[in-house]
């Protein structure tokens, strides 16, 4: 058997038998968390808590005073940023910075793998929440949050790191980068469900992990999905017409108002500010 077919075989039997190793919660996210859905915290609490990790308190400032969050006036200390913020979208956006410690590996070309999954991950978010910051702006009543978009987009691809992990005992699949590819399309949606569900994430976060590369997956209504699929069309190898095609459902439901949309100032904006603070 090759080595791509023994993994896919591993993989996928993993998968089936429910013995694959997921990654767990960075041990900051599940105390910001568990603090979040303590009915007894306040701000303060919060406050506390984030302050135990000073870059992760050095970057909930930054929101804070980013348009982003769309204020004027700066703030300069942890409680402010956390007042301004709000409890529970401290809670996903804290969640969403501690990602990034799972994306690591001492193989120098997982690590490198990895960290393009990172930056994949970031590029997609800050074009997602770019767009869907505009989308609120025009749409008053709709029930999307700038937080869990932020959260979910930097989860959106979670599933490629047990695949990445496997993938280091069966070093030859990094000879046909196309195989760990196709790897990766095919089972991280499923792999990723399981990650959401083992850290007690709510159904939002499961679907859109599961779905967003699922053309088959639609609703009627907008969503998180949607945005999600609009960050990575942008960072897509589609070019001309096929590009033009490709937003046009997007730009028919008024998610965007034209296929030059990233050539708006304030998408430009706070795209390149979000990856500022998350890369």
């Amino acid at each position: 058997m090759s080595a791509e077919n023994a993994l896919l075989t591993i993989l996928v039997e993993k998968i089936r038998t429910d013995m694959l190793v997921l990654p767990t919660l960075p041990e900051m996210a599940i105390r910001v968390r568990r603090t979040a859905d303590d009915p007894d915290s306040n701000l303060q609490m919060m406050t506390d808590v984030i302050a135990q990790d000073p870059a992760l308190a050095a970057r909930m400032i930054k929101v804070a005073n980013s348009a982003f969050m769309g204020r004027s006036i700066k703030v300069n200390s942890l409680n402010q940023a956390i007042t301004r913020i709000g409890l529970s979208q401290v809670k996903n956006i804290a969640t969403a910075m501690a990602m990034e410690q799972l994306f690591v590996s001492q193989h120098e070309q997982i690590k490198e793998r990895m960290s393009q999954v990172w930056r994949d991950s970031v590029n997609v978010t800050s074009i997602a929440l770019a767009c869907l910051k505009l989308y609120l702006a025009e749409n008053k009543h709709c029930n999307l949050n700038l937080d869990v978009m932020t959260l979910a987009g930097l989860m959106h691809l979670i599933g490629a790191l047990p695949i990445l992990t496997e993938a280091e005992r069966y070093q030859t699949v990094f000879g046909d980068p196309q195989f760990l590819e196709n790897a990766l399309n095919t089972l991280s949606g499923q792999i990723g469900s399981s990650i959401m569900r083992a850290w007690d994430f709510s159904d939002t976060y499961v679907q859109i992990v599961l779905n967003w590369n699922n053309s088959s997956y639609q609703l009627d209504q907008v969503c998180y999905i949607d945005f999600i699929r609009l960050g990575a069309l942008v960072q897509s190898p589609l070019e001309g017409t096929a590009r033009l095609q490709a937003f046009q459902p997007y730009i028919e439901r008024n998610i965007v108002p034209d296929a030059n949309f990233m050539d708006i100032a304030e998408i430009r904006l706070i795209s390149q500010e979000v990856k500022a603070l998350f890369s």
